[in-house]
């Protein structure tokens, strides 16, 4: 009896704790980023010329031009997009926001209410590109990753990588352009399919993509093929400083 309790005393001792399985080792390296400063770049492939998506993940506010942010400890997230000749700034810090304007920083709220009332604000009407409602959606890529991960099949490791397939209806949230619209205007969704791909170094993500395919029909019956690959490179996890302007802090309390 002595023998056999020794016995499986080693064999404990022998065998490796329980192992984490690639969806748990991708969530706990976003969770780990979150926790601290990075900075990130986003750009955008898009091989059926496909628009929306290239920031939120959803379309609207920062299109498919190429996008650079920093994200703080504090949760503060500077951003910087590019869609033609036109560059926006934003910082974001949880539900409250400011965009730079050519009238100075305004905050979202501000912005919310020139839509409400048809005003421009900076030169552009303030409800184009999906509003103050889609920068508030806005979702960093430690945050991102999560969400993606959550809407994968599954998840394998796979030549120094982690990638897996996204679920029907996951591929389904990627193609739903106008922060979600409801009702009739909702837009129909069809062939929805899509995969993500993970690098993880010192125990976080260090980059990651994800790619959007499906058909996209409008109320007006025009449908919109979509073949769209986001690729986020992240970097200086930890070095990264986030120097917010004077007057976007007023926009910000």
């Amino acid at each position: 009896m002595k023998r056999s309790l020794f016995f499986l005393t080693i064999v404990a001792l022998a065998t490796p704790a329980f192992a984490a399985s690639p969806k748990d080792e991708v969530q706990g390296a976003a969770k780990k980023l979150g926790a601290t400063s990075y900075s990130w770049k986003t750009t955008v492939e898009n091989a059926a010329g496909g628009g929306g998506g290239g920031g939120r993940g959803r379309g609207g506010a920062f299109g498919t031009g190429p996008m650079e942010g920093k994200a703080a400890q504090d949760g503060t997230v500077m951003i910087t997009s590019t869609r033609g000749d036109t560059t926006t700034e934003v910082i974001l810090r949880g539900e409250k926001g400011a965009v730079k304007t050519a009238e100075g920083w305004q905050s979202l709220a501000e912005l919310a209410a020139a839509r409400r009332s048809g005003d421009a604000v900076g030169g552009a009407r303030a409800g184009r590109g999906g509003g103050a409602g889609a920068y508030r959606n806005f979702k960093a890529p430690a945050a991102q990753i999560e969400d993606l991960v959550s809407k994968l099949k599954d998840l394998k490791s796979v030549d120094g990588a982690y990638a897996g397939e996204l679920t029907e209806e996951g591929a389904k949230s990627f193609l739903t352009t106008g922060g979600g619209r409801g009702g009739g205007n909702a837009p129909t969704i069809t062939g929805a399919k899509g995969n993500a791909k993970f690098w993880v170094k010192d125990g976080i993500v260090s980059k990651y993509q994800y790619q959007i395919q499906g058909a996209v029909t409008g109320a007006n019956g025009n449908e919109r093929q979509v073949d769209r690959t986001t690729i986020v490179e992240i970097k200086d996890a930890g070095a990264t400083k986030v120097e917010v302007p004077e007057e976007a802090k007023k926009k910000l309390s």
